[in-house]
C-alpha cells in the first residue's frame, strides 16, 4: 500500500501550473523554467531547502489556486497509487488575516474533497503553524484549523526552520486549541534539532507522531521514551539527506529506530524540491535499508493505525492490508 503520511502542498505543485499561474499574476518565468527552479540541486542545510520550498508561495495567495493545487496534489497521488495522502502546508504564509486564513483553508479542502470524490483515495490536510510565526499568529491559524476540522482538516502541525527558531512553548496554546478541536497531532521536531525536541514536542504540545525525528537516536534515552509512549515517527528518507538531516542514506536512523521499537511511517515531504514520490521512498526502504515484503506489511499497519482519519476510512484501509 502507499500511505503518505508526510507530504507538504506547497512542495506538490506542477511545474506547468506553476507556469501558468506565473502568467496569471503577471509573474516572469525562471530562465531556467518552473520544474529546475522549484527542484533542489544538491543537499543543502534545512534553510537552504525551505528558501527553495518558498519558491512555489507566490502560486498560494488566491483561495482559487489554491483549491486548484490541492486538488492536482491528489490526482498526481492517485495516479501514482497512492492509497491514502495528507497533505500538510501552512496557510498563514498565504492569508493576511483570520478570514483570509478561513478561505485558503477552505480552499485547500474543497480541492481534497473534488479530487477523493473523483479518484476513490482517501485524504485530508494537516494545517502547519510556522516556528518563525508569533503566538497570536500561530493561534489564529489553529482557530482557523479548528473551524474546519470535520470539512477536510485533519491534524496540526508546527513546520519551518527548526534551527533558527527550536523553541516550541511559545506555540502550546495554539496546540491546545488544535487539540480540543478533536485533530491530529503532528510536529516537525529533532530534524536540525536535538532529541530533547521531539520528547517537548510530544509532552508540551501533545504530538502523537512526530515529523522526521533524525535526531531522536542521538539520545538513547530520548529514543526509548518515544518506544516506550507510543510516539510515531513519519521518515522521509531521501528529504533527510537534502536538509542534512542525515549526510546520506547509509546514516538514516530507521534501523536504530526499529531496533528500539519505535514505530515507522513514511512520507515524500516535498517530492518536486527532491525529485522523489512515495512509491520510491517505499523502493528504498527495501533496496536501501534492506527491508523485507514482511516490514512493508508492518509499515503499512502502522500508517494505517496512525493515520489522521475517521473510523470509516481507517477500516476502508484495513480491508485492503496484506
Amino acid at each position: 500500500m502507499l500511505i503518505n503520511l508526510h507530504s507538504h502542498l506547497e512542495g506538490r505543485v506542477r511545474p506547468e501550473t506553476a507556469g501558468e499561474l506565473a502568467r496569471f499574476a503577471g509573474l516572469p518565468d525562471p530562465a531556467v523554467g518552473w520544474q529546475r527552479a522549484i527542484a533542489l540541486d544538491a543537499p543543502g542545510t534545512l534553510t537552504d531547502y525551505l528558501k527553495r520550498v518558498a519558491a512555489t508561495y507566490p502560486f498560494f495567495r488566491s483561495p482559487a489556486n489554491v483549491r486548484r493545487i490541492a486538488r492536482e496534489a491528489v490526482i498526481d497521488a492517485a495516479s501514482s497509487g497512492h492509497d491514502h495522502l495528507e497533505l500538510r502546508f501552512g496557510p498563514a504564509t498565504h492569508a493576511d488575516d483570520e478570514r483570509g486564513l478561513d478561505d485558503i483553508v477552505r480552499a485547500a479542502c474543497e480541492g481534497l474533497r473534488e479530487a477523493s470524490e473523483l479518484t476513490g483515495i482517501s485524504s485530508g490536510i494537516v494545517v502547519a503553524a510556522l516556528r518563525h510565526h508569533d503566538a497570536e499568529s500561530n493561534e489564529q491559524v489553529a482557530r482557523s484549523a479548528a473551524r474546519a476540522a470535520g470539512e477536510g482538516v485533519v491534524g496540526f502541525d508546527l513546520a519551518g526552520d527548526e534551527l533558527l527558531y527550536p523553541a516550541l512553548e511559545p506555540h502550546a496554546s495554539a496546540f491546545a486549541i488544535a487539540r480540543a478541536a478533536g485533530l491530529g497531532i503532528t510536529c516537525h521536531a529533532a530534524e536540525a534539532g536535538p532529541a530533547s525536541a521531539a520528547r517537548e514536542a510530544a509532552e508540551l504540545l501533545g504530538a502523537t507522531r512526530i515529523g522526521h525525528g533524525a535526531h531522536i537516536v542521538d539520545d538513547p534515552e530520548v529514543l526509548s521514551w518515544c518506544a516506550d509512549h507510543g510516539v510515531v515517527v513519519e521518515i522521509c528518507p531521501t528529504s533527510n539527506v537534502y536538509t542534512g538531516a542525515i549526510s546520506s542514506l547509509d546514516d538514516h536512523p530507521q534501523g536504530a529506530f526499529r531496533a528500539a521499537g519505535v514505530a515507522l511511517v513514511l512520507g515524500d515531504d516535498n517530492p518536486l524540491q527532491t525529485g522523489t514520490d512515495l512509491a520510491h521512498e517505499r523502493r528504498l526502504l527495501q533496496t536501501a535499508f534492506g527491508w523485507t515484503d514482511d516490514d512493508l506489511r508492518a509499515l503499512d499497519r502502522t500508517s494505517v493505525e496512525a493515520a489522521f482519519i475517521d473510523a470509516g476510512a481507517r477500516e476502508r484501509l484495513r480491508s485492503r492490508l496484506g
